[in-house]
């Protein structure tokens, strides 16, 4: 049974960082492309960024860029979100997901993660 944990979330006034950690369990976890999510109260969840099985792909949604870091220790079984710079806008529910298939792509469509974790919020005060 696959399980993704996240934690780091909390409160951080804008211009902070914060660091999100999911740890994964109950299958290979090199073997599967990770990402990040995020939902707003009264918006749809989007995506935020993914990596590679091995960590030498990423990608980015365009929120994202310049101040988010994806990545992963694959010998903890953990991928990571460096958040610096943060905004209110970035307040959400930030969920780590889990390729659905051992394709290893650097996706951005949630259809393509079958694995969820419950979610860790994040808020940014102006």
């Amino acid at each position: 049974q696959v399980q993704l944990v996240e934690s780091g979330g909390g409160l951080v006034q804008a211009g902070g960082s914060l660091r999100l950690s999911c740890a994964a369990s109950g299958r290979t976890f090199s073997n599967y492309a990770m990402g990040w999510f995020r939902q707003a109260p009264g918006k749809e969840r989007e995506f935020v960024a993914s990596i590679s099985c091995s960590g030498g792909n990423t990608n980015y949604a365009d929120s994202a860029k310049g101040r988010f870091t994806i990545s992963r220790d694959n010998a903890e079984n953990t991928v990571y979100l460096q958040m610096i710079s943060l905004k209110p806008e970035d307040t959400a529910v930030y969920y780590c997901a889990s390729e659905k298939y051992a394709f290893c792509t650097v996706t951005g469509t949630a259809a393509a993660f079958g694995y969820w974790g419950q979610g860790t919020q994040v808020t940014v005060s102006s």
